[in-house]
């Protein structure tokens, strides 16, 4: 497309919905964090606050959880990291058909949905330690071990890939001038391969910490009992949002942004150490610019500037703006009844019924002829006489009736 037949600004407009798609959820829970309400919007605005943020720091069990999940975390970096590597070096040395076996072996975990590895993990486990013996208070039966052995399971499978990607820019012949020297295979992977491997290492050990971290369908189902960020976050958002999660949107974003800017700035600083462009740079030959610019620099200010922010957001008191609120949404509910009082005496007023007087003298129009309307008897009605006993038509002439007993 060109700018001519109006391309130009069909591009603007897709890469405009683009980022507001991609962008906008973000922003709106940015704001939303520092809104008073109760529950997360941005209209009505009510009150500035940086409350959530103490709710937030003030849930023991996702803070638990937290602390359960970097101790996770941790853990299979330690592990999967090493067996990637392995696995990488292993299909790095063997060949063709027998690596395209073991690829599929080893990638197969990836494959896998989270739910069933989470199902066989207890399931192993738990058969293992009743074959041993063990009770339900061993490691076997443990929600963080559980937790760490499923997790390492498909994790180490990421680790692997990234290092095979590595080792395809190695130049094999490097270890083997080494060996040829008279350097030991232990020698030669930690002085020639290794170092190779670094920012590899690296790159591996950041991505299995953040699949670790923020993985929840395997994570469900391992941790039992324990909780871990995910499992706590999930359970809080089923039992009601608040602005807390957005504050914790916050902080995730800005410990984001932190991280790529530092990154941004140690990527131009290599590369123009690289190049050799450094001494001749605007901005690198300046000896106070190119202190500036220095990642560490760089870090140190976005930290101080984080800290100040948060430093000054604690020192905000918004409980006058919340009392004006709180009187605001009272009075309008006081309204609101008396409003519903008037709706509802209006239309009872007009639901009453003006009882109609009944003529006197109106014949009954039932076919028994009144017999049954309690108006229609006497007032001062004469009790009926006495009625004549019978007279007895028994042979015995009444001997056995007994109201012919006479009383002596």
């Amino acid at each position: 497309m060109n700018r001519g037949t109006g391309g130009g600004f069909v591009a603007a407009g897709f890469s405009l919905l683009f980022f507001a798609f991609l962008f906008g959820p973000l922003i709106i829970m940015v704001i939303t964090a520092f809104n008073s309400s109760s529950f997360p919007r941005i209209t009505p605005w009510e009150c500035f606050t940086t409350d959530w943020f103490g709710v937030l720091f003030g849930d023991n069990r996702l803070m638990g959880g937290l602390l359960n999940s970097l101790v996770i975390a941790v853990g299979v970096v330690a592990i999967a990291v090493p067996i990637g590597l392995a696995g990488a070096l292993a299909l790095s040395e063997l060949g063709p058909k027998l690596r395209a076996t073991l690829y599929t072996v080893l990638i197969t975990p990836i494959l896998i949905p989270g739910v069933v590895l989470g199902i066989s993990t207890i399931v192993f486990w738990g058969a293992l330690g009743r074959s041993v013996g063990a009770g339900y208070g061993s490691f076997f039966f443990n929600g963080m071990f559980l937790t760490l052995a499923g997790q390492v399971t498909f994790i180490s499978a990421y680790a692997m890939l990234v290092f095979m990607a590595r080792l395809q820019r190695f130049d094999p012949l490097l270890t083997e001038a080494a060996l040829d020297l008279g350097a030991t295979p232990g020698q030669a992977f930690r002085k020639i391969l290794l170092p190779f491997l670094g920012p590899a290492i690296g790159s591996a050990a950041f991505l299995t910490f953040l699949a670790s971290f923020e993985n929840y369908n395997t994570t469900v189902f391992t941790i039992l009992s324990d909780s871990t960020f995910t499992t706590a976050l999930a359970s809080k958002v089923r039992l009601g949002t608040d602005p807390s999660l957005s504050a914790l949107a916050v902080i995730i974003i800005g410990i984001t942004l932190i991280g790529a800017i530092v990154h941004e700035a140690h990527a131009r600083r290599q590369e123009a150490l690289r190049t050799g462009t450094a001494p001749r740079s605007r901005v690198y030959g300046n000896p106070v610019l190119k202190t500036l610019v220095h990642p560490l620099t760089v870090f140190i200010l976005l930290a101080g500037a984080a800290g100040l922010a948060a430093y000054l957001g604690s020192q905000h008191d918004a409980s006058a703006c919340k009392a004006g609120i709180l009187e605001e949404k009272r009075a309008r509910q006081q309204q609101l009844l008396d409003e519903q009082r008037k709706r509802i005496e209006e239309q009872r007023k007009q639901a009453a019924p003006t009882a109609p007087s009944a003529a006197p003298g109106k014949a009954s129009p039932s076919p028994f002829g009144g017999a049954f309307n309690p108006g229609s008897l006497a007032p001062n009605a004469a009790p009926a006489p006495a009625a004549e006993p019978p007279k007895s038509n028994s042979p015995f002439g009444g001997a056995f009736n007994p109201g012919e007993l006479k009383p002596e």
